[in-house]
């Protein structure tokens, strides 16, 4: 029996782990640095590889940063989608309490994966059209499901029916990649959850149905 099966399969394996190892590492250096300061020799240098088998991986910068893209939102939507799923019987209002909760807790230690964006959100919209392009079609994805459950809530009555739910959900999300960087900065003085507390209470206001003052 022919070996030359089995050795493909490992040789895929070995290629699949090194994309992987690629992708961490093109998602980190990005979020500190940026991807217009960040050099291809940088990732390979980050990651023990020469240039030259680097570009065997990713012919391009940019291809890099569009798989590291994918990749990062693969991610989210493997700790986000079956929790979500697990709760559509809850009302609007515990649904959005429980996704404001979650991604806080995520992005606390996963804090570079939010930075990420921002960073990319900031260089590329009138740098990189392509770039551009893909953040818009994957953080819009996120938009939506903000938007869904400020709906559902607004049927139900939970929220203010004047809220207009994809600009409310817009805000979120540009709240989160904003505080996000702003802590970066701020961190050895600002703590991160009263910020992220913060800004839950500034939407909340503008959301959640008052109750009428007695009398």
């Amino acid at each position: 029996m022919s070996k030359e099966p089995a050795k493909r399969e490992i040789k895929q394996e070995r290629a699949a782990r090194t994309r992987v190892e690629i992708l961490e590492a093109a998602i980190t250096l990005f979020a500190r640095r940026g991807y217009l300061s960040t050099t291809m020799s940088d990732l390979a240098k980050a990651i023990r590889m020469t240039p030259g088998a680097l570009y065997w991986h990713f012919p391009t910068k940019e291809d890099l940063l569009l798989a590291a893209i994918e990749e990062l939102h693969e991610r989210y939507r493997a700790e986000f989608l079956p929790l979500l799923t697990e709760r559509r019987s809850l009302s609007g209002r515990e649904q959005l309490v429980f996704v404001v909760s979650r991604t806080s807790q995520f992005l606390r230690y996963h804090r570079e994966y939010g930075i990420f964006f921002g960073m990319l959100s900031a260089e590329s919209a009138d740098s990189n059209d392509r770039v551009a392009e893909m953040l818009r079609e994957k953080i819009s994805l996120y938009v939506e499901v903000l938007a869904g459950m400020i709906r559902y809530g607004q049927k139900r009555q939970e929220f203010r029916a004047e809220v207009d739910p994809v600009h409310m959900a817009h805000t979120m999300m540009g709240g989160y990649l904003g505080i996000l960087l702003h802590h970066n900065l701020f961190r050895d003085v600002v703590n991160y959850d009263p910020l992220m507390a913060s800004l839950d209470q500034i939407l909340s206001g503008g959301l959640h149905v008052r109750n009428p003052l007695p009398g």
